[in-house]
């Protein structure tokens, strides 16, 4: 088993567009299936908030019929030393399966994933639990493969309030310190479960571009503890953020096997767009490449979110749309989008340049 001091030891001498709406073409009609195939295949496409039901080959096969790059994961972070072993785990599982996968250190990791074929996966946690109130974990944890968490979740920790806390204080002073650790480490800051406050205050306060990796628009899902506003939004892009729209049913609308269709996903994607720019929105899903439906039950998946959500946070079963719910997810959407009338440059972005760019800016490569 690892500690901290075990990892900062072996770690000690390693080397360790325009802004506004996205442009579109005037009315044309649909490009062919052949040629989307072809833009999809050549794209980078990056899921910022994924992971598996089980790392297994069902999930490897998702991994191939994606044509994802890479995806942004999420550990667990219950306490330091859980999330010394996620972090452990996975480097043991890149050895054992390093034809599969990667960890992604740098920007260019995705593209070194996309050339030769694997799976690039960014190490995240959605919360701040594992720091477990000292600042110096965030270097142990960066030490060893983490590149991105979450301020807070749901509830108030030490560093601030997320979203579905009754209060609306902002970041802490140890959030603020934590912060200004992640600017130097080069640690992407992630406030997709954060307060309104605490998201301003971290757009505000870090000196680096920041990230809200899985959200929806307040304009289309009023109301919902998770959706960020319109301010928020152009708060974020302006210092030169990105926004992941996330792919959950109930996120994006009230009736996820009805009336909330991918076309209500297209919806959030554009106003956000028209809000940021097409600089600054991005893709991810919130739940495995293979989708939810072929293992989630009513059971095990929903019953036990009534009791740890909020009834604000409206939970729903089915939680999938069944277009979004198939590891061809994304090629789906570009169908959309180019009925649209997106041109496939502003795809690129959408798919994944804009996650590049935002790499790039925050850990470097």
């Amino acid at each position: 088993m690892f500690n901290r001091r075990d990892t900062l030891r072996l770690t000690a001498g390693a080397v360790i567009s325009t802004a506004g709406a996205a442009s579109l073409s005037p009315a044309m009609a649909a490009s062919s299936p052949a040629r989307l195939k072809r833009f999809y295949d050549n794209a980078m496409v990056i899921d910022a908030l994924s992971f598996a039901h089980e790392w297994d080959d069902v999930e490897y096969d998702a991994v191939v019929q994606s044509g994802y790059a890479g995806i942004v994961t999420s550990l667990d972070r219950r306490d330091l030393q859980t999330a010394i072993d996620e972090l452990v785990t996975w480097k043991r599982r890149v050895e054992e399966f390093p034809d599969r996968y990667m960890i992604a250190l740098q920007a260019k990791d995705f593209d070194r994933a996309r050339r030769s074929g694997k799976l690039a996966v960014m190490m995240n946690f959605q919360n701040a639990t594992m720091l477990e109130g000292d600042v110096d974990n965030v270097d142990a944890l960066h030490a060893l493969g983490m590149r991105c968490f979450q301020l807070t979740y749901n509830y108030r920790n030490l560093l601030g309030d997320g979203c579905t806390e009754r209060t609306n204080a902002g970041l802490s002073d140890f959030g603020v310190e934590v912060v200004a650790r992640m600017n130097k480490l080069g640690v992407l800051v992630d406030l997709s479960h954060c307060g309104r406050q605490t998201t301003f205050d971290g757009i505000e306060l870090s000196e680096k571009p920041v990230a809200v990796t899985h959200s929806m628009t307040e304009k289309f899902r009023p109301g919902h503890p998770r959706a960020k506003t319109d301010d928020q939004i152009k708060a974020l892009s302006d210092k030169g953020g990105v926004m992941g729209i996330a792919a959950i049913g109930y996120f994006i609308g009230t009736d996820p096997g009805g009336e909330t269709t991918i076309e209500t996903y297209a919806d959030h994607i554009d106003h956000a767009v028209s809000v940021a720019g097409i600089d600054h929105v991005a893709l991810s899903t919130d739940f495995p490449l293979r989708g939810i439906a072929s293992w989630a039950t009513r059971e095990d998946w929903y019953e036990p979110r009534l009791k740890v959500f909020k009834p604000s946070y409206d939970v729903k079963w089915p939680p999938y749309i069944p277009a979004l719910d198939t590891p061809d997810r994304f090629r789906n959407l570009v169908a959309v989008l180019d009925r649209r009338g997106w041109k496939t440059g502003d795809m690129e972005k959408l798919l994944g340049e804009n996650w590049m760019r935002l790499f790039k800016d925050v850990f470097g490569g």
